[in-house]
């Protein structure tokens, strides 16, 4: 039977572990260049841009992808570090074929992984992944020497994300007069996030901007706010700004030290964009998404939709669609008049654009939605485990819900990026919500 290499974010693993290989990245650079190369016009030269985040590793898969894609005869652009939306910007801007991105995103260093993005600056669609894992079956080899890849490096890449970036802030305003710490994670945005905020008026404090090629995600940015949290509070900040380790996620923080989340985010730009007249057919949010919030979004008068977990399945839900605005609590959000994929940078300047024009804090544009509690737990399992198909589980769900009626939910899923389990109850009553996850955990043999 073929293997399946893409998961829900690209292809992604611990370094050293196949696939995370040098031998592995080689071959898949050249079937990706096949696979473009196929579908390009008679006559035209096939180009990626490659971008990564700030890991050791970096380095050795940076060079693995580029001797494949050379040995196909595709031309590759080499940006260093980039965020991952900075990626799918450039490569649409350049008219490129595709763009991949080197990021295990919120992941420890230990782990890596590869994002690739069409030549519209969108996720690759399953059709192609599926194309790049059939070509990996077949051995690998090399065009002639006439017609190999080139490689060429994009000097001012940050540059030119850094200005696209500003674009999508309102010409009229600016963040004069704010006080504002960037946490970036020591990843991909410490040479871009802090440049725009203080580029648009902001005086700006910067936190996670001395990777090191291990402390990415290490006690810092989105999945581990407590250390912007502690500067805000320190320097009397406005606001605090939290990215991943590939800057797609964000995470706000007002004055008080007050966390908000991607689901109370994605609220805000949809209320935003309602009271600045923008015609919203609806929302997409994910499996995930707080409950609380999906019945404050529908009582603005608009639609709400869940999609998968995955900021590729709420894009691809969105264009089904034909609709705007997305995003999953994790803080990816996507806002499809300003990029095309989910971006860190531009959904903080979307919110600090609301804040500016309706002169309003955080907690003023989140309003009187009051977010229930949420208990997630992870829970690794026995590789021939089926939990569908385990009779007492899935019927202590249904129980579960049962008993939560409409004061709760259940949700349990496999990861895409992970081998776990992923049971997660919501209530009004975090006890009860606690109670209840940690019961239905209990029951999945591990």
């Amino acid at each position: 039977m073929k293997k399946q290499y893409f998961g829900t974010d690209g292809i992604r693993g611990e370094v050293g572990q196949f696939p995370i290989v040098p031998e592995f990245m080689t071959r898949l650079g050249y079937a990706a260049g096949k696979v473009l190369s196929r579908d390009a016009k008679v006559g035209e030269r096939c180009k990626v841009l490659i971008g990564k985040d700030t890991r050791i590793s970096g380095y050795m898969l940076e060079a693995a992808l580029e001797a494949g894609f050379a040995a196909a005869g595709v031309d590759v652009m080499l940006c260093g570090p980039i965020p991952t939306p900075g990626v799918a910007y450039l490569t649409k801007a350049l008219r490129l074929s595709a763009g991949l991105v080197i990021s295990a995103s919120h992941n420890p260093y230990q782990d890596n992984g590869i994002k690739f993005f069409s030549a519209k600056g969108d996720k690759l669609s399953d059709e192609f992944e599926l194309a790049i894992e059939a070509q990996l079956e077949q051995a690998i080899g090399c065009v002639s020497s006439e017609h190999l890849g080139k490689a060429f490096r994009l000097d001012d890449a940050a540059g030119r994300y850094i200005e696209f970036c500003k674009s999508t802030f309102p010409s009229d305003l600016n963040l004069k007069g704010l006080k504002i710490v960037v946490d970036c994670a020591n990843g991909a945005a410490y040479h871009t996030a802090p440049h725009v905020f203080h580029e648009l008026g902001a005086e700006v404090v910067s936190i996670g901007v001395h990777p090191d090629g291990r402390n990415i995600n290490d006690a810092c940015g989105a999945t581990s706010p407590a250390a912007l949290i502690a500067k805000v509070k320190e320097v009397k900040a406005d606001l605090g700004v939290a990215l991943d380790g590939d800057a797609d996620r964000l995470q706000l923080v007002d004055a008080d030290g007050r966390l908000f989340n991607g689901d109370e985010l994605l609220y805000m730009l949809t209320k935003d964009r309602l009271n600045r007249g923008q015609q919203l057919g609806g929302v997409v949010g994910t499996l995930m998404t707080n409950l609380a919030v999906e019945q404050a979004i529908k009582a603005l008068g608009i639609g709400f939709e869940r999609a998968k977990v995955g900021d590729r399945y709420v894009l691809e839900l969105l264009k089904q669609k034909g609709w705007l605005i997305g995003g999953e609590g994790s803080g990816h959000l996507l806002c499809l008049d300003q990029h095309s994929t989910g971006d860190g940078t531009i959904a903080a300047l979307q919110i600090l654009g609301a804040m500016q024009l309706s002169k309003a804090s955080l907690s003023q544009l989140l309003g009187s939605v009051a977010i229930f509690p949420q208990v997630l737990i992870n829970v690794r399992f026995r590789s021939d485990y089926r939990w569908q198909e385990d009779a007492i589980f899935t019927k202590a769900i249904t129980k579960v819900t049962a008993d939560l009626g409409d004061q709760g939910r259940v949700l349990v899923r496999a990861s895409g990026t992970e081998p776990v389990l992923r049971v997660m109850v919501e209530a009004t009553d975090i006890a009860l919500a606690e109670r209840n996850a940690h019961y239905l955990a209990g029951l999945i043999p591990i």
